[in-house]
């Protein structure tokens, strides 16, 4: 089968090298014509958990509350920030920023209703009249500095609490074209998962996807335009104050930036680095110029097809062309020193007989560690997020088309050429690899003894191994990024959104789990007592009355709109704002301590009123928020601290949860966590499982394929012991030194293993054919290491130097990317070279010596 399978590649590929290189690149030009429509994506969902219940929770909860996407721009003057000419350069700069098209409104100090400068009451409240603003000439501007300091509703929210810096809010409009895409997508999953699904149905869906993809793409372009025209106004402004911009429109424009200058500039640096080592190394432009044009034609083809096939590249998938440039290069870099063997050994050869015996030497090897490494890259497919599942198939496929053209262009393009002549034997020329044989068979012992310590360490290291991280750890400190988070997580509360939503519990009269209503004191006894009742069959002649009161006979209360209710939200809000990780807090709780202050000891009656009478301008920024009414919702919105060092996510999300439900008597059906933040953990938690949990697997699928392979139980376990210690170096690295496992440094694990086992397959498969010429093991070991040990030298040298650019990125995953893979390269070029030699020295699975 294996002769037949060759005899055919050699018919149509090496007898007809011309028509097969114009064939091939007939089909790159065809698809090199999708790569104008190449697209990315930076969007939040490409940072969420594809089926995730709570992304569809979120979703619901953003569309009942009304949630919109905004910027934020801080703002900190050289003069005093309430002075007159700071105030009109203020309200200058919302009139420009509101003139945007995509902004439906900006918020900032100017237009707030200030309640206690002075102290208004709460039929002042009620009726929306003598609310003052700062665009009254004549107010107290001393008691405002007060009021947005201390104030419950403004403390940390829109200025610092030193009054030196301010935030303005940039709302923009709803797209409801691309919510209603979104949605509609969304039923048809649904519909999908529930089953009786028909083609036709799954024809809509592919439709339905495929629309919502082009117009998410339309999209996240006027997003990134609109973050570009805030950005030239501000660059007014800067001359007598510090602005930052925040949010995550600004983000994702910033992230996709960065992608693609790391494609771009990383992609032609590496690509120039290859030109150089491979002169260094080979000195002809015979063997620069055709394996350049190998890689070229494998990416171009990927990057080709994925357009044909409309996948995004995403910041997990950023890097990789550089992937795919290094292991195309790899696969030539072992033809090319196989096919020089073969020229210096047997002269008198011709080139057809040189290029077919080195194909039909090297196709097997090449062809599993193709297979090995599709292996490995395929563990990334169960990750459950669409972006990393991409990356699992762009790799998976894309290693197959590196040794599918490595196969096709190198040789074709050498039966085109001339036989060179002065090639030297590998074996009878110096080499670095020499050295390492050499400190093998003097210092085995000592490679063993390193080997189990490095081993146990960094087990270690992997039990220490967290998924936790730090967003605003993804940028270098001179970005925009960085330093607008670190601002608006210091001094105006928080970044990173989570919120509490609690169902009201009707049967339990939100009672502990001990039987008995929450405890009170006083007043908040009889409140207590009063919102029992509320649920009870007198809830409705209770408030029958108060609409009475209040004059408008179609008005209702919410439970939650009483101070028994208030109260129970009160011990949330404040048990959350008590929190290291938590900035601003935001609830009907509120409300609740801005009466106290207006007017303390206020009733349920005084509620009533407030509540059917309070202006829309005031109901929207202290109520309309944190209620839904027609199913009795309050929502608590908490700004999570993402630069805090301390900042564990899902022990945070665990720890509130535990709390309201054990300590203050929620039940736990009614109290749900949502927001980016349980999503982004999600996701991260998702990656832990599904990743580091399935090494296992991809390491005994892997050792079953070197078994098929090698056809030796005890070689395939030598064999795979090396890549077991470089990955366990690799991993174990990052937990000791507290790089966290995230969206990129994730796909390390597989990279370490797919790219390692290279090494190790062409060292063994050469080792088996050398040892069979004298069996003796230690000179078998000398000619791999000066043999196929150097192609293994020159690609990990390529590689690492290569991947070692990435570290001028702005993005710093893409650093850590880099950093990673070059770290897990060394690990795999050393067991190779040296802990697998060793270890065949001293089992012999090949048998006795002669």
């Amino acid at each position: 089968m294996q002769k037949k399978l060759f005899s055919l590649y050699e018919l149509m590929i090496l007898r007809r090298p011309l028509l097969t290189l114009l064939v091939t690149l007939l089909i790159l030009g065809l698809l090199a014509t999708h790569l104008p429509n190449f697209k990315l994506d930076a969007s939040a969902d490409s940072l969420v958990l594809e089926g995730d219940k709570d992304l569809e929770y979120s979703r619901q909860i953003t569309k009942r509350y009304g949630s919109e996407d905004f910027l934020l721009v801080t703002y900190r003057p050289e003069q005093d920030l309430l002075s007159a000419p700071v105030l009109a350069e203020l309200d200058q700069l919302r009139l420009e920023l509101a003139a945007l098209a995509g902004v439906s409104s900006v918020v900032t100090i100017l237009d707030i209703p200030l309640l206690e400068s002075p102290q208004a009451s709460i039929d002042d409240l009620a009726s929306g009249e003598s609310i003052n603003s700062l665009r009254n000439i004549n107010i107290d501007k001393d008691l405002v500095r007060k009021e947005l300091s201390t104030s419950p509703l403004y403390k940390n929210l829109l200025t610092s609490v030193d009054n030196k810096t301010t935030v303005l809010q940039v709302n923009l409009e709803r797209d409801q074209r691309y919510i209603e895409l979104l949605e509609h997508r969304e039923a048809l999953r649904e519909l999908k998962k529930q089953g009786g699904w028909t083609p036709a149905q799954e024809t809509e869906l592919v439709k339905s996807s495929a629309v919502f993809r082009d117009y998410a793409v339309e999209f996240n372009d006027r997003q990134s335009q609109l973050v570009e025209q805030v950005r030239v106004i501000l660059d007014n402004y800067r001359d007598d104050a510090v602005l930052f911009l925040g949010g995550v429109p600004m983000i994702a424009a910033d992230m996709i930036s960065f992608v693609k200058s790391d494609l771009v500039v990383f992609g032609t640096g590496i690509l120039i680095f290859i030109v150089v080592t491979m002169m260094i190394i080979f000195k002809r432009v015979t063997w620069v110029v055709l394996p350049l044009l190998t890689c070229l034609s494998t990416v171009v083809f990927m990057l080709g097809l994925i357009t044909w096939l409309d996948w995004r590249m995403t910041v997990i998938s950023s890097n990789f062309v550089a992937l795919l440039l290094i292991i195309t290069l790899s696969i030539t870099i072992h033809l090319v020193v196989r096919y020089r063997e073969f020229v210096a050994t047997h002269p008198e050869y011709d080139q057809a007989t040189l290029v077919r015996n080195t194909a039909m030497q090297m196709l097997k090897p090449c062809l599993f560690t193709t297979l090995t490494t599709n292996v490995a890259f395929s563990s990334l497919v169960v990750s459950g997020i669409r972006p990393v599942i991409d990356f699992g198939w762009m790799m998976t496929i894309g290693v197959s088309m590196a040794l599918v053209l490595s196969f096709v262009v190198l040789p074709a393009g050498l039966m085109l050429l001339k036989k060179p002549e002065g090639i030297n034997s590998s074996a009878s020329s110096p080499s670095l690899t020499r050295y390492f044989a050499a400190f093998t068979e003097r210092r085995g012992k000592l490679i063993l003894l390193c080997s189990v310590l490095l081993l146990c360490l960094s087990l270690w290291g992997v039990s220490i191994l967290k998924v936790e991280n730090r967003f605003i750890d993804y940028f270098k400190e001179s970005t925009e990024i960085y330093q607008g988070m670190e601002v608006i997580d210091a001094q105006l509360g928080g970044t990173i959104p989570l919120e509490i939503i609690l169902d009201v519990d009707k049967s339990s009269s939100l009672k502990e789990p001990s039987g008995e209503l929450f405890k009170k004191t006083g007043n908040q006894k009889q409140a207590a007592n009063d919102f029992e009742d509320a649920f009870g069959d007198e809830f409705d002649d209770e408030f029958s009355a108060e609409d009475d009161f209040a004059g408008d006979d179609n008005f209702e209360s919410s439970i939650w709109f009483s101070r028994a209710g208030l109260g129970r939200i009160e011990q949330v809000h404040d048990y959350l704002d008590s929190l290291d990780e938590t900035g601003k807090v935001m609830s009907l709780a509120t409300v609740s301590k801005i009466l106290e202050k207006l007017s303390p000891g206020f009733d349920d009656i005084q509620l009533a009123l407030i509540q059917s009478k309070l202006p829309t301008d005031i109901a929207d920024i202290i109520v309309t928020p944190f209620l839904d009414e027609d199913i009795d919702q309050a929502r608590i919105t908490v700004r999570v601290m993402e630069t805090s060092h301390t900042l564990r996510r899902d022990e945070l999300l665990k720890q509130i949860k535990s709390h309201l439900v054990n300590e203050l008597g929620f039940k736990e059906q009614h109290v749900h966590l949502t927001g980016m933040l349980v999503l982004y953990n999600n996701m991260l938690q998702s990656l832990f499982r599904s990743q580091i949990l399935t090494i296992g697997a991809v390491f005994i699928g892997i050792t079953l394929m070197f078994v098929f392979l090698f056809r030796s139980l005890s070689l395939a376990l030598l064999a795979i012991a090396p890549n077991l210690l470089a990955s366990g170096i690799v991993l174990g690295g990052m937990g000791l030194a507290g790089i966290p496992l995230d969206i990129m440094t994730v796909t390390i694990a597989a990279i370490a293993i797919g790219i390692g086992v290279d090494d190790t397959i062409h060292y063994v498969h050469r080792f088996k054919e050398e040892f069979v010429v004298d069996r003796n093991y230690i000179a078998t070991m000398y000619r791999c290491h000066a043999s196929t040990g150097r192609a293994m030298y020159y690609t990990s040298v390529t590689i690492v130097v290569g991947f070692s650019i990435l570290a001028l990125s702005n993005f710093n995953p893409s650093i850590y990317f880099g950093l990673l893979t070059a770290g897990a390269m060394v690990a795999a070029l050393m067991g190779a070279l040296l802990l697998l030699p060793q270890l065949l020295i001293t089992f012999k699975p090949l048998g006795p010596e002669h």
